[in-house]
């Protein structure tokens, strides 16, 4: 029988009152914040109207910015601003000038308070087999220092793998970090943790909710995947340590992934991006080398771009509205998923109507059938303009790489999405190299012909149920 005392009206009046209220002080918090006009719309209808579901869900997932990161960031006093003061003195001799080249170069050395650098060595790794044999050969070969970051780690047989490598070199009297994502990380075991902080390894996660303001932050990510040994030795891409990344996976085996290594004075640049990530989640500094060591095998033009919520620009995404623009002759991208925001999408059909080569590599398997079934209805808006997409046909295909004509090259791990552009922390590195754009130019073209063109007929042939299903899951992509 329902309870229908005058406390409990009384009460169940106030919760009310105290939610609507809420709800009306978020609405005019999101018009004032939200970055588009039509998110800002949304949020405060859905707010005044459905206070009692609208208000936890604003304060989880309609947040762009990681405040407390960007409070360390001003913070002119903290040991992070010093180191990265003290890195790009060090770096001034081999900082590269490219002018207009890549289009106006010098827009993203301002997004990643970095230069471009010669006396780089770049090496293309393909799959998983060969990123982690390269990852381990360097690890057994440290001398002083490892720093590993990773959006997920498993208890498996390569996570295994990994902590028995560490451990050892623990042991050895190396200083090891290892910094991964609580959320993509939230499966691993107590235990896997502690055998490795008893051998001396310093471990952590981001820790996105450190601090009473951020404890909502839980939609922020640390997507990294980073590996540094010595500062002579840096490893870059899509890989996180799971067996499924070296083709274990039953349903989407074989695993199509890419990796670089990056050898020189850029590999400075993406051991800081570790740094400030560790700076955050544990107040202290790890022990490591700010020497530049120019690589004595190559002389590659390198560029680190770290990005993330806590950017006073949204990077990523202008990262590759940038690369796009700067397209004379083509510009391929594959991608996981591919569920980008308006400006990307036009940047790609304009690239399409001026007779530049675009071509965008997704999953015909998916891991994430909802996230595939919104980016059907971005496929559709590009290919009426002449953009052409293929579906990867042999297992999963969670390489992020991009082509720009025939000297640009960029590897990370940035998904072509608004996670990425918005809620991640995330990594790319740039080599402006014709012979290293030809490697990556023939792994590309071995991946198209494992796939197949998407065509319009296709589009129009689907089911009414699949189209509405598309448009549906491209409301919710902001926050896939």
């Amino acid at each position: 029988m329902i309870d229908l005392s005058t406390s409990n009206l009384t009460a169940f009046g106030a919760t009310v009152f105290v939610f609507v209220v809420l709800g009306i002080l978020s609405a005019v918090q999101a018009v004032l914040s939200t970055r588009t006009s039509q998110g800002a719309v949304a949020w405060a209808i859905t707010l005044v109207t459905w206070p009692f579901i609208a208000v936890p869900a604003y304060w989880i997932f309609g947040r762009n910015k990681f405040q407390g990161y960007v409070n360390l960031r001003r913070d002119r006093t903290s040991d992070a601003i010093d180191n990265l003061d003290r890195v790009r003195d060090r770096m001034t001799p081999y900082i590269v000038d490219l002018g207009s080249r890549f289009g106006e170069a010098r827009a993203l050395e301002q997004l990643a308070w970095m230069r471009f650098t010669r006396n780089n060595d770049t090496r293309l790794l393909v799959n998983g087999q060969a990123t982690f044999d390269a990852i381990f050969r360097e690890i057994d070969a440290a001398t002083t220092y490892i720093l590993v970051q990773f959006f997920i780690i498993h208890d498996d047989s390569l996570g295994r793998q990994l902590k028995d490598r560490l451990i050892a070199k623990a042991k050895q009297g190396l200083s090891v970090y290892l910094l991964y994502d609580d959320i993509g990380s939230s499966g691993i075991p107590k235990a896997f943790v502690n055998e490795l902080t008893a051998a001396g390894v310093r471990v952590t996660g981001m820790r996105t909710t450190r601090g009473w303001r951020n404890r909502f932050q839980i939609n922020f990510r640390n997507h990294r995947k980073i590996v540094v040994v010595d500062g002579r030795i840096a490893f870059v891409g899509g890989h996180n340590v799971g067996d499924e990344y070296i083709g274990r996976h039953p349903r989407l085996s074989p695993w199509r992934d890419t990796h670089i290594s990056i050898s020189g004075p850029a590999v400075l640049a993406t051991q800081m991006a570790f740094v400030e990530d560790w700076y955050w989640a544990t107040e202290s500094m790890p022990t490591v080398s700010w020497e530049p060591q120019p690589s004595d095998e190559d002389d590659k033009i390198v560029f680190v771009l770290p990005s993330g919520p806590a950017d006073d620009y949204e990077t990523c995404g202008l990262f590759f509205t940038h690369a796009i623009n700067s397209a004379d002759e083509r510009i391929w991208i594959a991608t996981p998923y591919f569920v980008p925001d308006e400006g990307v999408i036009t940047a790609l059909q304009l690239a399409a109507l001026r007779g530049v080569d675009v071509r965008v590599l997704i999953p015909g398997i998916p891991d994430k059938p909802w996230i595939k079934l919104a980016a059907m209805s971005y496929v559709r808006q590009v290919i009426e303009a002449g953009v052409k997409v293929y579906e990867y046909g042999d297992g999963f295909l969670h390489q992020k790489v991009l082509l720009v004509d025939g000297y640009a090259s960029a590897i990370g791990t940035a998904n072509f999405d608004n996670r990425s552009f918005r809620l991640n922390f995330e990594i790319t590195v740039l080599t402006i190299d014709d012979d290293f754009t030809r490697e990556v130019e023939q792994m590309l073209l071995t991946d198209f012909e494992n796939s197949t063109e998407i065509t319009a007929e296709q589009l129009a042939a689907r089911r009414w149920w699949s189209v509405a299903g598309s448009q549906i899951a491209r409301l919710f992509a902001p926050i896939l």
